[in-house]
């Protein structure tokens, strides 16, 4: 059985880009397929020239594949990531899923498990907010949101935070530390793990409903009936 996962993120200074990056390595390690997709940069050249770390990780980023509303129909589960803007997810990730509309008319999008990941400048800078702002647009997909949670110590290392793996990026602008990375990657394994076990549950269901149709179609009363 092969479990398809997208990570789909947006990095601006490449804080979120390396705990995408943990994400899907951790999903990997589990089996799944994965595809890591950076969603477009709506900035323009002008804003993004004002930040070294910006301008640094917007050219660097062009050899990471651009998301597409088909890897979101392609996917059994997903792991969304976005910095923290004033406690909502970042525009460039939030023009994405306003693409989704025709997959959600659809049904595409229900019943998948999806996880969600983010970075802030401060400790308390919205973190929390910016996964439970995205949590609202999974309500309305019918998705099945998969969390952390206080499930592995690895967490609590992190910092504790059960909603989806955080980075405090601080003035400095530094990368996440061992503990998120590794934290980053269980979030990524269990989002896989996961998914296998719905699947499978899914295949075992189909197969005893088979199962059950053709004892009934066998069975004298319905031979009977159909007489």
């Amino acid at each position: 059985m092969t479990v398809k996962v997208a990570v789909i993120y947006y990095s601006a200074t490449g804080s979120v880009h390396a705990l995408a990056q943990a994400v899907a390595e951790g999903a990997a390690s589990a089996g799944a397929e994965v595809r890591l997709r950076r969603v477009a940069e709506l900035a323009p050249d002008s804003a993004i020239d004002q930040d070294p770390r910006w301008r640094q990780h917007a050219d660097a980023a062009t050899s990471i594949a651009q998301a597409s509303v088909e890897d979101l129909a392609w996917a059994d589960a997903f792991a969304f990531g976005t910095p923290t803007r004033f406690g909502a997810p970042a525009a460039q990730l939030k023009q994405f899923i306003d693409q989704a509309g025709g997959l959600w008319r659809e049904g595409v999008l229900a019943d998948k498990p999806v996880t969600a990941f983010t970075s802030a400048f401060n400790r308390h800078g919205g973190s929390e907010a910016t996964i439970l702002s995205l949590s609202n647009v999974f309500y309305h997909w019918g998705a099945l949101i998969v969390p952390p949670g206080f499930t592995d110590p690895v967490v609590y290392g992190a910092g504790g935070n059960p909603y989806g793996t955080s980075l405090v990026s601080g003035p400095t602008g530094g990368g996440p530390d061992a503990a998120v990375l590794e934290a980053a990657r269980y979030q990524g394994r269990r989002l896989a793990r996961i998914t296998f076990r719905l699947l499978a549950g899914d295949a075992a269901a189909s197969v005893h409903g088979a199962r059950e149709s053709l004892a009934a179609t066998a069975s004298p009363n319905h031979a009977s009936s159909r007489s």
